[in-house]
């Protein structure tokens, strides 16, 4: 497994190489084009004459110790001061204003050329920290241990030593304008917020007294225990007046049974019975009725006496009625104000009266005692409602007191913020001072090897020829090598039946045909028959369309040589020539093509006559008819399904030579006569994209048979044991392939 792997990775390697060397060849002369600018680059670099000698300015500014300060705030800006970055050292404020100074002694600078050229040192007890373009972009040291290196450098040593001065001037002015600024930036901030914290701490207070207004009695009283007091208090006054109700009750429900009446009723009667005039009426209707009781028997009911006493009687009753209702009312009475009702109701005896004046008492006794029991039980809820948000209100009181706490400490806090500002502001001093002024030397660059760069020169051209070359190659769509050719057919799943090496071919010869019968080359295009012999299986393949994607990969010479080769095997073989749109090659195989097939070129295929090549025998060639205009029309008549049904019956093998498929298609006319197709390729003619949507538009149809591909024009040697591994691989063909041809040449049904 290891060898194997190692072999494989080995000609893996061997066809990579093979197929750079490939390119190189192809694009030689723009890779020595690249190598040869960028080598005569280095040259001029290296030709470059040596630069002027420099000089360089260089001065120190120290951190000052922080000075003893009232103020917290001073304190704070001092040790501000100490962060250290480049932005700040060499701000827009100190370029401008170096630049304008040095404009007055007529010295002119631009601000970039004046932060190129300048570099900033840290020195401190740590080694030596730039600030610069490749050093961190913050520092921050003890300002008693930090010193500032300021360099600048200039061809003019007078221009060095001034910018380097006005530098550090600047510098230590940016310093103590710089803690002035943040001070009077502290103070505006901390005076614009006092107001809107002043006016937060007020509203804070005047909603705590507000509530304490409103809500102090009842917190007050639930702090004294006087509201837990009054609910016990009231909860003992309902029992007292529940037990007293209770008493009434049973002493209304004793008079009751005793009386036989209700309450109402006891009341009625008693009024009844103590009116004098209802009295006197009810003893005078009394005696009227007893003397019609007494008449009745003797007189007749229209007797002038009974009438008069019926008269009597109503009248009686009429005033009863009346006194009754002016004693009690009818709402009181109800609907009981007949004579029976108001005999009974007035009928007590003084004994009975007392009772029911008694009960009509304790009647309206329990009223009064329900009415104040009810009272005291909605008083006993108030006071429970009022002690259960008493928790609620504490809680509001408390964070209303933390509010206006906080406030009060944020005012307070902020006073002493303000206080301890204005005193910083009377104690600002600068953070920098000089400490070494400007000092100034001049410089040498170290000489240039020039060997050196000629050297890096040619190697920087070298990978740039390289990957000139390899993008090249990537950018183009011609598969110029056999391994790239190869590679594509098999990813696409397409069957290599042959490799079919480069014949040479002499001057005076058109098409390298294969006409000797001893020529070394005849064996490639043996090998290819037999193959496509292979691909039909059980049913030969007779008819074999060879074209091929584009012009020039030898469609033409693989058509005629295959046909030679199958003729020199003994089989009938026809060469049918299908290129309708050039003229006939046949006279290369000294056969005349008919002067009359470019006239009448349908009665030519309708009588076709097979032309025997004299020099091979068993090969007969049908001459193409063309040029013609309407190659489609004639390759889609009668006659050429006719030729085409003729030509299966009487030959072994037909080979049928068709135009290039990305200039016309009449190979995918003339396909479904034939047995399948059969697709030439060629190193350095065949493009991978018009390859790839051939075969996909192959694959994906289920009416077009491809049997395979061949590459033509492989740069192999015939004699090489190189193409005999080659060769022989082309003819181990899976038995999946094999099985899969069986089933298509099978199932197909194409022929007429």
């Amino acid at each position: 497994m290891c060898f194997a792997q190692v072999g494989t990775t080995n000609r893996m390697a061997s066809s990579s190489i093979k197929h750079y060397l490939v390119a190189l060849n192809r694009y030689k002369w723009a890779g020595l084009t690249a190598f040869a600018l960028i080598l005569g680059a280095s040259g001029l670099v290296a030709m470059r004459p040596e630069p002027p000698v420099d000089y360089v300015a260089e001065g120190k500014l120290t951190y000052l110790a922080p000075p003893i300060t009232l103020s917290q705030t001073g304190t704070v800006l001092q040790q501000q001061g100490q962060a250290l970055t480049r932005e700040t050292l060499l701000s827009e404020t100190v370029v401008n204003r170096v630049i304008e100074r040095l404009r007055t002694q007529q010295i002119l600078i631009t601000p970039t050329q004046l932060r190129q050229q300048t570099q900033l040192l840290i020195t401190t007890d740590s080694p030596t920290s730039a600030v610069g373009g490749s050093s961190p972009p913050h520092l921050t040291h003890p300002a008693s241990t930090v010193q500032v290196h300021i360099i600048y450098r200039s061809p003019n040593e007078r221009i060095a030593r001034t910018t380097t001065q006005l530098l550090m001037e600047a510098m230590v002015e940016q310093s103590r304008q710089f803690n002035s600024r943040q001070i009077n930036s502290i103070l505006d901030n901390l005076n614009q917020l006092l107001p809107r914290v002043t006016q937060e701490l007020q509203a804070a207070e005047e909603a705590l007294t507000q509530y304490v207004r409103r809500e102090g009695p009842a917190l007050q009283s639930a702090q004294d225990g006087q509201l837990g007091a009054a609910i016990t208090r009231g909860q003992e006054q309902q029992r007292q007046v529940q037990l007293a109700l209770a008493g009434v009750n049973a002493q209304i429900r004793s008079l009751e049974s005793r009386l036989g009446l209700s309450a109402d009723q006891a009341y009625r009667s008693s009024a009844l019975s103590a009116d004098p005039m209802i009295a006197d009426l009810r003893a005078r209707l009394y005696q009227v009725q007893m003397q019609i009781q007494m008449l009745t028997p003797s007189l007749r009911a229209d007797h002038p006496r009974m009438v008069e006493l019926r008269n009597q009687q109503q009248v009686l009753e009429q005033l009863l009625q009346q006194r009754v209702e002016e004693v009690l009312g009818s709402s009181a009475l109800g609907g009981d104000l007949t004579q029976v009702g108001i005999f009974q109701g007035s009928s007590l005896d003084p004994a009975r009266q007392q009772l029911a004046n008694t009960l009509v008492h304790l009647h309206t006794q329990r009223a009064t005692l329900e009415q104040q029991l009810q009272a005291l039980v909605d008083l006993d809820q108030q006071l429970r409602q009022q002690y259960a948000t008493l928790p609620s209100k504490q809680l509001e009181q408390s964070r209303l007191e933390r509010q206006v706490t906080l406030r009060r400490a944020f005012y307070d806090q902020l006073q002493t913020r303000l206080a301890d500002a204005r005193l910083a502001a009377e104690e600002t001093v600068g953070s920098l001072a000089i400490a070494q002024l400007p000092q100034s030397r001049p410089i040498t660059d170290p000489g240039q090897n020039n060997w050196l760069i000629v050297a890096l020169g040619a190697l920087l051209g070298l990978g740039v020829a390289g990957g000139l070359v390899w993008l090249l190659d990537s950018l183009d769509a011609v598969l110029h090598s056999l391994s790239d050719l190869q590679l594509t057919l098999r990813q696409k799943q397409v069957s290599i039946l042959g490799l079919l090496p480069q014949i040479p071919i002499l001057p005076s010869e058109t098409l390298p045909l294969l006409v000797e019968a001893d020529t070394p080359y005849l064996e490639p295009y043996e090998r290819l028959r037999v193959n496509l012999r292979r691909v039909g299986g059980d049913r030969a393949v007779k008819v074999v369309l060879v074209t091929s994607t584009t012009s020039g990969e030898g469609k033409t010479v693989t058509a005629y040589n295959l046909a030679i080769a199958s003729a020199r095997a003994g089989r009938r073989t026809l060469l049918l020539e299908a290129d309708l749109r050039s003229p006939s090659l046949a006279p290369l195989l000294k056969v005349l093509p008919n002067l009359s097939n470019h006239v009448e070129p349908l009665r030519y295929y309708h009588r076709a006559e097979f032309a025997l090549v004299p020099q091979i025998e068993n090969l007969y060639i049908l001459p193409g008819a063309g040029p013609q205009r309407q190659a489609a029309a004639l390759l889609e008549s009668s006659e050429m399904r006719r030729l085409m049904d003729d030509v299966r019956g009487r030959f072994d093998l037909v080979v049928i030579d068709t135009p290039a498929l990305n200039l016309y298609n009449d190979a995918l006319l003339l396909e479904p006569y034939t047995d399948g197709i059969l697709l030439v390729t060629r190193p350095g003619y065949t493009e991978e994209g018009l390859l790839s949507e051939a075969i996909e538009q192959f694959q994906a149809s289920e009416e077009i048979q491809l049997l395979g591909a061949v590459v033509n024009g492989a740069d192999i040697s015939i004699k090489s044991p190189q193409f005999e591994e080659d060769a022989m691989s082309t003819l181990r063909l899976d038995d999946l392939r094999f099985q899969t041809g069986l089933e298509r040449l099978g199932s197909s049904s194409r022929n007429p």
